[in-house]
């Protein structure tokens, strides 16, 4: 399509904690050492480059989803055909691009052999964003399409990543040549092959390769769609998450301390819509954008019900588990249609389904690291990610703290 130019990244330089972001895939393959979420983030420092301050613990929300300045339930007013919800993201960066504001968009459109798999794209036509709808599974080396991006003459672009991807590119960002980078950030959820995320497909259907949408709602719920345009609707807890192999998720994912995309402008997500989408809007840059989209966008106050503190330490508990090697408690199978029942009604809601997850994130990422790489804590694991997790007695050993005398801390070849 016109307007729309696919990437094809070289080969990757293989590493261990490695989400392939696409900076391994530059000409300059050694900046991952220095811009990787995975090695030694530094979350205070980006925040104030980024935002002008880091969170703020005292400050509504900030301690679980990082800076911002206001969050809504967002949706826009004339849904997208063929969007995951209603096209809020695609739209943001079709509105850049129709007002100039941007010269091209990059983010990830279907691979033409699989539509589940992400390939980077070039689009600098509004309407080429279209072909960005949908969800993508897999790792995607989104930021190999900023050499090309430069090359073709654009100055001012958008990028639409995960957190993973935009924390690189926030590092990297005032030494890559752009007049100006606006960024759209989405929450990440546990990601992993797009082999194996066919392989989950096939767990929830016998007719897998039918199936053209997935979302996991904050209803407690995983929407499914298919071609002959039948919908199916699957509960959290008769997911067969059991029933996966260990390494299903890799430990990048089990480790990600940026879940909310802190160092995006504005965010697109999911977890406190109840319905609608999740916008967070955290600095001035993301208010204009937002700003741009006039009527076009239907914003409502975001809201919160039910307690997570139940909900969390019982993840915690089975957390433990798994990443000691041991098998998960499994409910048994006539208390799950309870269970469900009950969950989208008296379980934690819009802001406190997205504290839920971000507590449970932390203390998935501070087990299996204490398991699986515990040298590595002391560079890995944020200070906020320590905060969230101390109320339900997850705290560091003085082994688990950076120490600064120690000196810079691991490089990209010795993780």
């Amino acid at each position: 399509m016109p307007g729309v130019t696919p990437v094809v990244a070289g080969p990757a330089v293989t590493r261990k904690l490695c989400t392939d972001c696409g900076i391994s895939r530059t000409a300059t393959p050694g900046d991952c050492g220095r811009a990787c979420q995975f090695i030694r983030p530094d979350y205070p420092t980006m925040e104030r480059q980024v935002h002008g301050r880091p969170r703020d613990p005292a400050r509504g929300d900030e301690r679980f989803f990082g800076p911002y300045l206001a969050m809504h339930r967002a949706r826009m007013a004339t849904p997208a055909p063929g969007a995951q919800w209603t096209g809020l993201t695609t739209g943001l960066g079709q509105r850049l691009l129709e007002t100039g504001t941007v010269d091209a968009v990059i983010c990830m459109g279907p691979d033409p052999k699989d539509r589940w798999r992400p390939q980077p794209l070039i689009i600098t036509d509004p309407a080429g964003m279209a072909q960005a709808r949908g969800m993508r599974m897999g790792y995607a080396p989104l930021l190999a399409a900023l050499e090309p991006a430069r090359a073709a003459g654009h100055r001012r672009i958008a990028v639409i990543g995960i957190p993973c991807q935009i924390y690189a590119l926030r590092v990297l960002e005032r030494e890559l040549g752009f007049d100006q980078i606006t960024v759209i950030g989405t929450p990440c959820s546990d990601n992993t092959t797009t082999e194996n995320f066919h392989r989950f497909l096939a767990l929830l259907t016998d007719a897998p390769d039918t199936v053209t949408y997935l979302e996991f709602r904050a209803d407690y719920k995983v929407e499914l769609r298919f071609q002959n345009g039948k919908q199916r609707e699957i509960p959290f807890l008769k997911l067969p998450l059991a029933d996966l192999p260990s390494d299903f998720f890799p430990l990048t994912c089990r480790t990600c301390v940026d879940y909310t995309n802190s160092l995006a402008d504005i965010t697109v997500g999911y977890m406190a819509g109840r319905g609608e989408q999740w916008l967070i809007v955290r600095n001035a840059r993301g208010a204009e954008v937002l700003a741009a989209m006039g009527d076009s966008v239907v914003l409502n106050p975001v809201t919160s019900a039910g307690r997570r503190a139940g909900a969390v330490k019982g993840f915690i508990a089975n957390t433990a588990r798994a990443a000691g090697g041991l098998p998960l408690r499994r409910m048994p199978n006539w208390v799950r249609p309870i269970i469900a029942w009950l969950q989208p009604r008296t379980g934690p809601r819009g802001l406190e389904f997205a504290r839920t997850r971000l507590e449970m994130k932390a203390a998935e990422s501070v087990l299996h690291l204490r398991n699986q790489a515990p040298r590595r804590m002391k560079w890995m694991i944020a200070a906020h990610v320590w905060a969230l997790v101390r109320p339900y007695g997850l705290a560091p050993t003085p082994e688990e703290l950076p120490d600064p005398a120690s000196g810079p801390g691991p490089d990209a070849e010795t993780l």
